[in-house]
């Protein structure tokens, strides 16, 4: 009796520990990015659905723009498609858009239907990013086939929002001028959305712990970096590889009036609780 006690207290400290947090953001529009690399096993993380439906219940306004690269990238392999990159974009010829497409509904849908498993209301949007189609992107003019750069965002969204009743899951494939599917960027077309709607915090939420000056040492996590420290580990090529496009999306959030944001690795059990509801946190913040 005296140990069950002794647990109940407990858990209702940590409650108590958590309402200024839930006070400060509550109301406040937070975007989270998940990405497909958090994606364990083909199968999204349960564990990332409740923080977010807990989120909503406790006031906040979350919305989730998914990925899903590694398992594009599966799906291409076993269709016989090579991959092919250039400026971290895939090359996306017809078959390989339609493939993108499946994957993602996917994804959505799966999303969708836990939200609803763990007591919560989620709505998939698609068709929601704007985009127009990139022919080349470097001076060799490479054919790009359908991809696109990201040039608004849907009114709808807001309007879900407003509503209170939902949490969007935005597919990120983007649509262009003539109605075609673009295979766009998702870290930077969730960077847009958090900008469109002036998102107080904007989550990306990666397979890796944050932003290391040595990549092969845990403790070298920086938990605090500005848009300038940002540049310049770029500059340096300590920022490398996939890192490059998370940061620059993360930079042009900052500059479009988002207050925080936040490279959280997704792979620990309820990651975003712990960003949001911790004066430390687990990952990388950045700040303007």
């Amino acid at each position: 009796m005296e140990r069950t006690m002794g647990k109940a207290i407990e858990k209702a400290g940590i409650l108590v520990e958590a309402l200024p947090y839930i006070k400060k953001f509550y109301g406040k529009t937070m975007v989270i990015k998940y990405g497909g690399s958090t994606i364990t096993n083909g199968n999204v993380e349960k564990n990332f659905i409740i923080d977010v439906v807990l989120m909503k219940y406790v006031g906040m306004n979350p919305v989730i723009v998914h990925g899903g690269g590694p398992l594009i990238t599966e799906a291409l392999k076993e269709s016989g498609k090579g991959a092919r990159f250039v400026n971290g974009l895939r090359v996306t010829d017809k078959e390989s858009i339609e493939i993108v497409s499946k994957i993602l509904s996917r994804v959505n849908e799966e999303i969708v239907a836990l939200i609803k498993e763990v007591g919560g209301k989620g709505i998939g949007l698609k068709n929601i990013v704007q985009a127009k189609k990139c022919l080349s992107l470097n001076p060799e003019e490479v054919d790009m086939g359908f991809v696109g750069e990201v040039e608004g965002i849907s009114p709808e969204l807001a309007g879900v929002i407003a509503e209170k009743e939902s949490i969007p899951v935005v597919n990120p494939l983007g649509v262009g001028r003539e109605k075609e599917t673009l295979n766009v960027n998702a870290d930077e077309a969730a960077a847009r959305i958090a900008r469109e709607l002036s998102a107080e915090k904007f989550f990306i939420l990666t397979d890796v712990p944050g932003i290391m000056r040595d990549w092969e040492d845990k403790e070298s996590l920086i938990s605090t970096l500005t848009i300038a420290e940002a540049e310049s580990l770029m500059e340096e090529e300590i920022i490398i590889k996939g890192m490059i496009p998370k940061v620059q999306a993360c930079v042009h959030a900052l500059q479009g009036g988002v207050k925080k944001v936040h490279i959280v690795d997704g792979r620990v059990s309820h990651s975003l609780l712990l960003e949001i509801f911790t004066d430390k946190g687990i990952g990388t913040q950045m700040v303007k």
